[in-house]
């Protein structure tokens, strides 16, 4: 189990399953998002995902003419677990408070659009697109 939360603490999460592998995202969508060189994540799916409090303080912007949503706290604009598709939710390591102890990056993916400044030094597989069903961009 892990648990999470914005910068503020007004909006909190909770997943009920062990969090391990984290995947990194260098595609440009998560770049802009970020203002990094991407975003880490993991995936949880939506029955193991509970939001403990501040719904009411989750605002999204949907990318157009894409399907991707970037959900944020509207008080601190912290980046905010969102919808990855209709069965799963992205969830920014960087907001995991309890749980994320054994964290390692297993992934990167979108490797093929990353900044060319971006240099990637861990084991994570490198994956130029998307792998299994994880999708974006």
């Amino acid at each position: 189990m892990a648990k999470g939360e914005c910068n503020c603490g007004a909006v909190a999460f909770e997943i009920h399953k062990p969090i391990q592998d984290v995947i990194i995202c260098h595609c440009s969508i998560c770049r802009k998002a970020t203002g990094n060189n991407g975003m880490a994540l993991v995936l949880a799916m939506n029955e193991e995902f509970t939001w403990l409090r501040g719904q009411e303080h989750i605002q999204y912007w949907k990318k157009p003419d894409a399907d991707w949503e970037g959900w944020f706290c509207q008080i601190c604009g912290s980046t905010l677990p969102g919808r990855n598709d209709d069965t799963k939710l992205y969830v920014p390591v960087g907001l995991i408070t309890e749980g994320g102890e054994n964290l390692r990056v297993a992934h990167h993916i979108f490797t093929a659009s990353r900044a060319a400044w971006d240099e990637i030094g861990d084991d994570g597989v490198q994956h130029p697109h998307a792998f299994g069903s994880y999708q974006s961009e």
